[in-house]
């Protein structure tokens, strides 16, 4: 076996005990694991290690189905913690991030790429659509912690999160378009129609996966407790359900994403009407070590035991697949060689933490109800990270090679947002958040 090989299974190794060992202590420091796994990717680049070296526009054709597959799993994770009934109010202000505050965010970035960075309308816009989204993945500091989490904060952030990444596509595609259009290179309209169609996807994909997830749990949950079949083997079933809303959607070109998500809130929305009042835990109960056939088929524990279970293994596919994807953003950001932190990024960085993020959300949030902490935390807390990873490498894996120059000054850009929201988000995730509980701990 080569040297090379033995040594990289000695650092995955010794990162995933530390990381299980060490995961209690990091939620008291204002540190993120996000930022160890960032800084173990640039050592294994090659002013470190060397055992790792990718570039970006020549391997986005293995990155971006990495990455996609992270975002899959984390997307039906979130889907799965948010316990609520589809029409109860506290999802409007989910809704309300996801889709206004997010469109919101786009022109804006856009007239800063054009105005302050002296980008063409077209990568501006690609560039905009790329850091719109908030991350699903390494938000789970601020965002709901488990299913009876019901804080309108955390609540909001993690819906947020679920539902933009999706949304972010019709954008990324319409910035690819207009990249590849124009008066040197052909017609625009095919742009604007590809983008529609794109947006006519989402509601499809919504639809699409919520049919999926109710029908599966249904299904699932009636052979368990009418024939006691179909028991145990959750992590099937959670890659299952996440492949087959995925590729359902796709294959009628509706939003994948979004019906990911939408598979996850369904297959929660069938066991919170199963359970009633009671949370998932009150209605599992106590469970008998030697027999849990007996609570996985028994009619009144049946559905919250099979969501507890399937959430918990994809929490664990998450906190996997964050290590892997932040590993490579960080050996990506060894590789790169170029310098990141330039004046340009500089003021893409502020523009989009200080001003553009704040002015989105605030508007997006009037005449909610909304506390004015929640909405301060709300504005800060737009993380950036994995969602903008995936749409970066998609958009370097799509266009042709004459058109690759237009995106390059992208890579460096993108990078820097996405390493100075790691750093800074996860430094002020914990401090931040104690301190929300604090001043919200007479509330309840």
């Amino acid at each position: 076996m080569h040297e090379e090989t033995v040594w990289w299974y000695l650092i995955v190794g010794g990162v995933l005990i530390f990381m299980g060992i060490a995961a209690t202590t990091f939620k008291r420091l204002p540190l993120s694991a996000a930022m160890l796994y960032l800084a173990i990717g640039y050592a294994l680049g090659p002013s470190g290690f060397g055992l790792l070296q990718l570039d970006l526009a020549r391997d986005a054709h293995i990155l971006r189905p990495v990455t996609e597959v992270a975002l899959l799993v984390s997307l039906f994770a979130i889907g799965l913690r948010l316990r609520l009934p589809l029409f109860a109010p506290m999802w409007t202000l989910p809704l309300r991030l996801g889709f206004v505050a997010m469109v919101l965010t786009i022109p804006l970035l856009t007239l800063v790429g054009v105005l302050l960075l002296g980008l063409d309308w077209g990568p501006s816009l690609l560039l905009a659509a790329i850091l719109a989204p908030t991350d699903p993945v390494l938000a789970h500091d601020v965002g709901v912690q488990d299913s009876d989490d019901l804080d309108l904060l955390r609540f909001s952030l993690s819906g947020e999160g679920g539902l933009n990444d999706g949304i972010a596509l019709p954008f990324v595609l319409l910035g690819l378009a207009l990249c590849t259009s124009g008066p040197a290179h052909g017609n625009e309209a095919s742009g604007w129609r590809i983008a529609f169609e794109a947006i006519a996807g989402i509601p499809g994909g919504l639809v699409i996966g919520g049919l999926l997830g109710w029908m599966t749990t249904k299904s699932v949950a009636w052979l368990r407790t009418r024939h006691a079949q179909a028991l145990g083997l959750e992590g099937f079933f959670a890659l299952g359900l996440i492949g087959l809303a995925y590729g359902a959607a796709l294959l009628v070109h509706c939003n994948g994403f979004v019906a990911v998500f939408a598979a996850g809130v369904a297959m929660r929305g069938v066991e919170h009407r199963a359970s009633g009042s009671r949370s998932a835990r009150e209605a599992i109960g106590t469970v008998d070590s030697e027999d849990v056939v007996a609570t996985a088929s028994d009619p009144r524990k049946a559905h919250a035991f099979m969501a507890e279970s399937v959430l918990g293994f994809t929490i664990e596919l998450e906190r996997i697949a964050e290590v892997v994807v932040m590993m490579i953003v960080g050996n990506v950001l060894a590789t790169s060689g170029a310098s990141l932190f330039t004046w340009q990024s500089a003021i893409l960085i502020a523009a989009l933490f200080i001003v553009v993020r704040p002015l989105a959300v605030e508007a997006s949030l009037l005449g909610s109800n909304a506390a004015h902490a929640q909405r301060r935390l709300m504005s800060w807390f737009g993380i950036r990270g994995i969602g903008s990873f995936y749409y970066l490498a998609l958009a370097l894996e799509s266009m042709q090679q004459r058109h690759m120059q237009d995106l390059l000054p992208l890579v460096p850009l993108t990078l820097a947002v996405i390493t100075s929201s790691v750093i800074v988000h996860g430094i002020s995730a914990t401090p931040l958040m104690n301190w929300y509980h604090r001043i919200r701990k007479p509330d309840r």
